[in-house]
């Protein structure tokens, strides 16, 4: 509250107080301070903030209650309204922000094939819990004071490890930046790399929030074709300054790149000053073929950035990510990370730096890759025999998904089912929301991370009811 200006502080007080209650700041039910304690804080005489109590009660937006102080009456809540800030009609974002739609919450529905999304009841959260508690302490703590951007010392050093014994990735952890989150790591190389008006290219179909990312930053985002060996590399346009690829696990197609195709890519980069972010998301669930070299491991001119995530093995909700960089761009990244956010939250951190210390992250991703591997078998079998008449699989041996395609000259319409199967409470996605160029690939993406083994058969039996109303129609 504050008395700055002119006029009767009686009548400042009131209005500053009614306007606090119309609007929702002050609640009903609410307790206001004692007249002593606001004139003492507003440097006035008590009788000055009494009497536009004493006004505010005759009028019914308060109560008194002797003995035990003044309230915001039940009374007033039928005069609150929601606050709103002022429309602004003459203040606008830049045109590229018109172009997205909100990005509604995915429907919790009882058969939930949504994309990317873990189970949560395998999540260790007594053991998560320990680990919280034990590092919410003064040790860890500190002075208070913020942190090192990169992120917490002992987390880096984890990851390095981690990622090295996992997926062969060449890292010390100097090379480290841990993130919020994959999503992080994409905007802040884009924001230290790419200038407004430069070509960046993306897989089609993609991940369409690292389309948007480029997008927002001003540059010319290109979708480049994907085949049965991943990125088609003979496609990258001429000028392409950055490529965003998801080689262990292509997005959402599911196929691996090729050997070949990772070298081809490498060596693109290298004759056209490009550089590559090397998204791998979800490769520690595998359930076949052992995975290739990432392209991290493969480089030898710094031209790689690998991004990885915790938001596939433990749960999206804890925003933890990371991005191991070439020196060259090390320091850029570690200011960008600063202006963004300074540092990723402490506690988190060193939570998951004991998590993965311990053991406890190899532990849990075997025990998650068994369970996946059986939900996956199944997915494939039921699509293949229960969904073959309109549907086919793109082979893919890992992640938490997986991704079909119309068959040829089948008339059906994809997005029809979608929208009849989240009235049976199935949910599903189109392939074509993965696609950002104007000819649309028609198919459904399943993720069977988030639903349970014995609800697969069952809300395929209902997505099946779906296809053959659909069909007949």
């Amino acid at each position: 509250m504050s008395l700055e200006g002119r006029g009767d502080l009686t009548a400042r007080i009131y209005r500053q107080l009614l306007d606090a209650i119309v609007d929702g700041r002050l609640r009903a039910g609410e307790r206001l301070p004692p007249s002593r304690e606001l004139a003492h804080r507003l440097d006035v005489a008590r009788n000055t903030v009494a009497v536009a109590y004493e006004r505010l009660v005759a009028e019914g937006f308060l109560t008194a209650r002797v003995g035990d102080g003044t309230y915001v009456s039940d009374e007033a809540r039928v005069a609150t309204q929601t606050r709103r800030a002022p429309k602004g009609t003459d203040v606008r974002p830049r045109p590229v922000w018109s172009t997205f739609s909100a990005d509604p919450t995915k429907r919790d529905l009882a058969y939930n094939f949504n994309v990317g999304v873990p189970d949560a009841g395998m999540f260790p959260l007594e053991t998560w819990r320990r680990l919280i508690v034990r590092n919410l302490r003064l040790a860890t703590i500190g002075s208070g004071q913020y942190r090192d951007p990169a992120g917490l010392q002992r987390l880096r050093d984890a990851i390095a490890r981690y990622a090295g014994v996992a997926r062969s990735v060449r890292a010390g952890s100097d090379d480290v930046v841990v993130t919020h989150g994959a999503q992080q790591a994409i905007d802040l190389v884009g924001r230290v790399f790419v200038e407004p008006g430069a070509l960046v290219a993306v897989e089609e179909p993609g991940y369409p929030p690292a389309r948007q990312v480029f997008h927002t930053l001003g540059a010319r985002v290109v979708g480049v074709p994907v085949d049965r060996e991943g990125l088609d590399i003979a496609a990258i346009p001429g000028g392409v300054r950055l490529v965003y690829t998801t080689p262990s696990h292509q997005f959402p197609t599911g196929v691996p790149m090729s050997l070949a195709r990772r070298t081809a890519l490498l060596t693109w980069a290298r004759d056209n000053g490009a550089l590559i972010i090397e998204d791998d998301y979800d490769s520690e669930f595998r359930y076949s073929t052992r995975p290739l070299e990432p392209l991290q491991s493969l480089d030898r001119d710094g031209r790689v950035i690998y991004v990885g995530t915790f938001s596939k093995t433990l749960l999206p909700v804890l925003r933890m990510g990371y991005l191991v960089a070439p020196a060259s761009l090390h320091s850029a990244l570690l200011y960008a990370k600063r202006i963004a956010d300074r540092h990723s939250e402490i506690f988190t951190q060193a939570a998951l730096a004991d998590f993965m210390d311990e053991g406890l992250l190899a532990r849990h991703v075997r025990k998650a890759t068994r369970v996946y591997a059986e939900r996956h078998e199944l997915v494939v079998d039921t699509l293949q025999r229960e969904f073959d008449a309109w549907l086919e699989v793109v082979p893919a041996s890992a992640g938490l998904h997986v991704c079909t395609r119309r068959r040829p000259g089948v008339e059906i319409d994809i997005e029809a089912v979608i929208h009849h199967a989240a009235a049976s409470d199935v949910a599903v996605e189109s392939l074509a929301g993965y696609c950002g160029e104007p000819v649309a690939q028609d198919g459904l993406v399943i993720g069977y991370g988030g639903i349970a083994t014995e609800r697969i058969e069952p809300g395929f039996a209902l997505l099946r009811k779906t296809f053959e109303a659909c069909a007949s129609r």
